[in-house]
């Protein structure tokens, strides 16, 4: 028996098969093989074309197939993960009526920030445990407000994942991670946030039947098993939003716990008991996964979105796309603190921790008789690690605190530099994974399939790789260096 998952990012669509009974991946794709293309008609606008989504689900799944060897008859279930935060708009033909305005678009900003005020942020606060801010709800407001002709002619408003297995089943159903997503879960009463669908003025149609994120959600169609290659009516049992999901795939369900990424953003996911919220809604609160009235469970998220964005933008426009380990290597070259240069990483939309500003990435103390590239390089990873820590202290302030994190063996932490940077700067055990959200995804299918007793018994396949240990005598000069570096944040702030 094997489980199958999806992870539908900005950058790409991955998919991995998991072997039930040992709880092992057993083949994986990734599709495209480059990076997605974000469309950007304004400064600040980020949007891509779901069935793009799509069209690389489809490829993903025809590569899994043909690598396994598998027949399609024995996968069981289907789990997704995906993007959070973007906005789909289909029509009662089910059809696209735009493209989506993914995560990163920072267009209404001032929609969430007009929001908050008018409300008023404590009742937002008590009733959301987040402000508007710029999220699925205030670019929906947007849409209304500046493309009323397609606002009329919308059906749902969804989710990347709800489209996905919408295409797969022909049903659309929601999940309350996914409406605390939208900043649509009054937490209170446990259902949509009448405070916000009065003041934007939406229909409460536009959102669907909420079901848990482990349960049966559908089945696969005839035309979508046809177009995936896979068995009609194996059941999608799992979904959840990617950092939500991220945490899942690393085991991370219980108060104390923390699960870190650092992809094309990175984020710091802790999961606590109590509804908790920043009174500036600069990290946010979302119904966790394993969410119940009985047990609750809050995931607390920070995000940076310029992250590994960031070193793809060095590796192309400063390093001829060099491969990332040489660049890695010639950034070690360089000492703790990059002799004075500081890059603050934020150029990739408006940032939550920054209360939603969005004033460019900036690179601070350049001398030319002193920098190299290699100074860039280093100073590139240390102020996504700074930018990272920033968050955390937002967090801890919140209480949420943080001595050991998890990982997946991916992305920036494939870095040593960064990796032995994170651990220091926040004080903090790294455990890295080999996991990564496909494979969270179909651990996921198995326990809403039920095949799994527990989640316990779900996860006795993940392993961990190697743990980084905070070094103190770098501690104490990273720690040196983020003083200078929040010096060089807050007079670009001021």
């Amino acid at each position: 028996m094997f489980f199958i998952g999806y992870d539908v990012g900005s950058s790409s669509i991955k998919a991995s098969l998991l072997e039930a009974q040992t709880g092992k991946v057993i083949a994986c794709a990734t599709s495209p093989t480059k990076e997605l293309e974000i469309i950007a008609p304004k400064t600040g606008w980020a949007e891509q074309n779901p069935e793009v989504w799509w069209e690389n689900v489809r490829k993903a799944t025809a590569e899994i197939l043909a690598t396994s060897k598998v027949n399609p008859a024995d996968i069981k279930a289907i789990g997704i993960s995906y993007q959070m935060h973007g906005l789909v708009l289909i029509d009662k033909n089910k059809q696209l009526l735009r493209n989506a305005i993914i995560w990163c678009d920072s267009r209404a900003a001032e929609i969430g920030a007009e929001a908050a005020e008018k409300i008023g942020a404590k009742k937002c606060l008590q009733t959301m445990l987040n402000l508007p801010g710029n999220f699925t709800a205030t670019r929906l407001k947007w849409v209304k407000d500046n493309q009323p002709e397609i606002y009329k002619k919308i059906y749902k408003a969804i989710l990347p994942g709800e489209y996905i297995a919408m295409k797969m089943t022909d049903r659309i159903v929601t999940t309350p991670s996914g409406l605390s997503e939208h900043i649509l879960w009054d937490y209170n009463k446990g259902g949509l946030a009448d405070i916000m669908l009065d003041y934007f003025g939406f229909e409460k149609d536009f959102y669907a039947e909420v079901l848990p994120c482990f349960c049966e959600q559908g089945e696969l169609t005839a035309k979508a098993a046809d177009e995936l290659g896979l068995k009609a009516g194996t059941k999608i049992t799992y979904r959840a939003g990617d950092q939500l999901n991220n945490a899942l795939s690393l085991n991370v369900l219980n108060p104390g716990e923390i699960a870190a990424t650092a992809g094309t953003s990175g984020v710091v996911y802790g999961i606590t008991d109590k509804a908790a919220y920043d009174a500036k809604s600069r990290v946010n609160s979302f119904v966790h996964v394993n969410y119940s009235k009985a047990a609750p469970r809050y995931g607390v998220l920070m995000c940076v979105n310029g992250t590994g964005i960031l070193n793809s933008w060095l590796r192309k426009n400063v390093m001829n796309n060099m491969d990332y380990p040489s660049m890695n290597e010639l950034a070690e070259k360089i000492p703790v603190g990059s002799d004075g240069l500081f890059v603050l990483p934020f150029g990739n939309g408006a940032e939550r921790t920054l209360e939603n500003k969005d004033f460019g990435a900036q690179i601070c103390g350049l001398r030319f008789n002193t920098h190299t590239k290699q100074h860039l390089l280093r100073a590139g990873q240390e102020g996504i690690v700074f930018a990272l820590n920033y968050g955390l202290k937002i967090m801890h302030d919140i209480g949420v605190k943080v001595n050991k994190v998890r990982a997946g063996d991916a992305n920036m932490f494939l870095s040593p530099l960064f990796g032995k940077a994170f651990a220091c700067v926040t004080d903090s055990v790294v455990e890295l994974y080999n996991t990564d959200g496909s494979a969270g995804a179909a651990r996921g299918a198995g326990i809403g399939f039920g095949f799994y007793k527990d989640f316990s018994q779900a996860f006795e396949g993940l392993k961990s790789t190697r743990t980084i240990e905070p070094d103190k005598k770098l501690s104490q000069q990273y720690k040196e260096a983020y003083e200078h570096w929040l010096s060089a944040l807050n007079l670009a702030v001021s």
